[in-house]
C-alpha cells in the first residue's frame, strides 16, 4: 500500500448528505475484484446521463475540479452497503482524502486499508471548507497527516484528530497484510516451536 504523509492539491465540494456507497459506485461495477479501473465508475450515476454524456452540472465534470485529489463531502459519507469497491473508485479516480463530519464505520476503515485518509471535522470547519471549495482551481487544500493539520489557500490551519494506529498505518503505508509480515520472525518461531514439539502434525 502507498504511504501517505501528505497532499497538496485541489478540493471539490460534494454537499449532498448520505452519500452511500452505491451513489459512490454502482452495483453493475462489482463484478470485478480488481481495484483498478473502477474510476471509470465513480458517482456514474451522477457523473453521467441516461445516453452517456457527462452531466457537466455534476462537480468532477467541472474544468477548475477534474483533478481534484481532495473531497469534502455532506455528513454520513460511504453508508450503504460495505463494498470496498468504494474506496477503490475513489482512489483509482486519484481522490485521496475526503473531509466530512461523519463517515460510515466499514467505509471509514476501508480507506485506510487502501492508503486513503479519511478526516472528521465539525460541522462548522467542514462549511469552512467548503466556502474554500468554491474558489475552483484556486481552492488548493494542504493536508499533512504527521502534524495532523489541514492549511486552505489563506493560511488556515484546521487540527483533525486520528486513532495513532491508523495514522501509522498510513504514513508507513501498511495495510492487514503487511501488517501480519511485520509480525513474519514470531510466526516462523511459533510454527518452528510447534513442529518441534508435535512433528505428528
Amino acid at each position: 500500500m502507498e504511504k501517505f504523509k501528505n497532499l497538496t492539491a485541489v478540493a471539490a465540494p460534494l454537499p449532498d448528505i448520505n452519500i452511500d456507497t452505491d451513489k459512490i459506485i454502482p452495483k453493475q461495477y462489482l463484478k470485478t475484484i480488481q481495484r483498478t479501473g473502477l474510476g471509470k465508475g465513480l458517482f456514474s450515476e451522477l457523473r453521467y446521463n441516461d445516453d452517456g454524456s457527462e452531466n457537466k452540472d455534476f462537480v468532477l465534470n467541472k474544468s477548475q475540479y477534474r483533478n481534484a485529489k481532495i473531497l469534502v463531502a455532506g455528513d454520513n459519507f460511504g453508508c450503504g452497503s460495505s463494498r470496498e469497491h468504494a474506496p477503490w473508485a475513489l482512489l483509482d479516480y486519484g481522490i485521496k482524502v475526503v473531509i466530512s463530519t461523519s463517515f460510515a464505520d466499514i467505509f471509514y476503515n476501508n480507506c485506510f486499508k487502501n492508503g486513503m485518509l479519511p478526516i472528521v471535522l465539525d460541522e462548522k470547519e467542514v462549511s469552512l471548507l467548503m466556502e474554500e471549495t468554491e474558489r475552483g482551481s484556486n481552492a488548493t487544500l494542504t493536508v499533512d497527516l504527521e502534524s495532523q493539520e489541514i492549511t486552505t489557500s489563506d493560511g488556515n490551519v484546521i487540527n483533525f484528530k486520528i486513532d495513532k494506529f491508523l495514522k501509522h498505518c498510513l504514513l508507513n503505508g501498511l495495510d492487514d497484510i503487511a501488517l501480519t509480515l511485520e509480525k513474519n520472525a514470531d510466526i516462523k518461531n511459533f510454527e518452528d516451536d510447534v513442529k518441534s514439539q508435535r512433528p505428528w502434525l
